[in-house]
């Protein structure tokens, strides 16, 4: 399944594309499974609410691929719609205010050789928060006070239950699904200091999305090909098979001390290429396009824009 946040006449929804429709998920349980099936309109309660809500997303997904097969609307008894085309909504990024987001370092090892840094032993991990969270199409707007914006294409993890102290090997178990995560990075003022949070959390630079695309379309996370193409030029290209930390580990590591809860994000890492490590460097400017691609994902693509 594709899970999805989306807005429509200015009221937020959880949603499922099917076959390029976007599909009201509430709406359309309530109306096609019953008022006792009915699924949380906010993804973070989706997500919490565990099996019974998945089933019943992937029951109206089949529902609504059936319909749509056969030509027919997908309508409540009032005639009220339960889908819309693309452009009829607004996809927002899937989790559109996580509690947490587990940003990881020098994930790749071309990636730590480009700057110069040792290959880690441990995971590197530091935050972004949820002010940095913005949608597929949306601006990144680039603050005056940050002179060097670079890009970051990641693979994301999306956590489907509470997830503590958990084991390697039962880390899937906890998964929701995968997304796409660009770690936009104002290099200035990340390495201003040895912390990296100031530089890493800055207003818009954590375009996420557009899908929480569920485990079991993703047998296997580490084979998934990865890469940035900035207006149309490939800057960033991998294979998540290339990652130090597996998502087993990573899950494994961070639950050790740290609980983490339906809706939380944790983003693998980014390949070498990234802008500040070019000969010369190529740093983001206004009105560059960024478009973020991972098999089976979808499409993140944003517009950067100078702060007014």
């Amino acid at each position: 399944m594709r899970l999805l946040t989306f807005t429509h006449n200015g009221q937020a929804r959880t949603g499922i594309e099917v076959q390029g429709r976007i599909v009201d998920l509430p709406a359309a349980t309530a109306a096609l499974l019953g008022a006792q099936r009915a699924v949380p309109d906010e993804m973070r309660a989706f997500l919490a609410a565990g099996e019974p809500a998945m089933r019943a997303a992937a029951e109206v997904g089949r529902l609504a691929g059936e319909a749509f097969a056969q030509g027919k609307p997908l309508a409540d008894r009032a005639g009220r719609r339960l889908d819309f085309a693309a452009g009829e909504v607004r996809i927002l990024a899937p989790v559109p205010r996580p509690e947490k987001i587990i940003c990881l370092g020098r994930n790749y090892v071309e990636h730590a050789v480009e700057g110069g840094a040792e290959v880690p032993t441990i995971p590197q991990l530091f935050p972004k928060f949820a002010n940095a969270v913005v949608g597929p199409d949306d601006l990144v707007i680039i603050p005056k006070v940050v002179q060097k914006p670079d890009y970051e294409c990641e693979l994301a993890v999306v956590i489907g239950k509470v997830a503590r102290r958990v084991a390697e090997a039962d880390a899937y178990d906890y998964i929701a699904g995968y997304t796409m995560l660009n770690d936009v990075s104002a290099r200035d003022l990340q390495f201003e200091q040895p912390n990296w949070m100031r530089g890493k959390s800055v207003d818009t630079f954590a375009p996420m999305g557009p899908y929480i695309v569920t485990k079991d379309e993703i047998p296997d996370p580490h084979t998934l090909d990865i890469r940035l193409v900035l207006n149309g030029e490939v800057m960033q290209q991998a294979n998540t098979r290339m990652l130090i930390f597996s998502i087993p580990f990573l899950v494994h590591h961070i639950t050790k001390t740290m609980t983490l809860v339906p809706g939380d994000v944790i983003s693998t890492g980014t390949p070498s290429g990234v802008g500040i490590y070019r000969n010369p460097p190529r740093l983001l400017r206004p009105g560059d396009v960024m478009r973020v691609e991972v098999s089976g994902l979808g499409v993140l693509e944003n517009r950067v824009v100078a702060e007014e």
